[in-house]
């Protein structure tokens, strides 16, 4: 069974703490918008970070995988 939505919203609002530690340009308010979504935080880890999307996407992938 697939976690619902709002159980996804909740599990990411306890994430943001080690996603701050990750990357700490980043704000909370910023992270919280993301909601976890891997192409969002990308997007906003390249921009941040001024890094390749790939290289981007590869350590959203990393943290995703690690913090599930």
């Amino acid at each position: 069974m697939r976690p619902s939505a709002d159980e996804l919203k909740a599990k990411w609002k306890q994430q943001v703490g080690n996603a701050k530690i990750a990357w700490g340009k980043l704000t909370d308010d910023e992270l919280l918008e993301t909601e976890g979504h891997a192409d969002k935080l990308a997007g906003l880890v390249q921009e941040r970070y001024a890094i390749e999307r790939e290289e981007a996407e590869r350590q959203v992938k990393e943290f995703l995988d690690k913090n599930r």
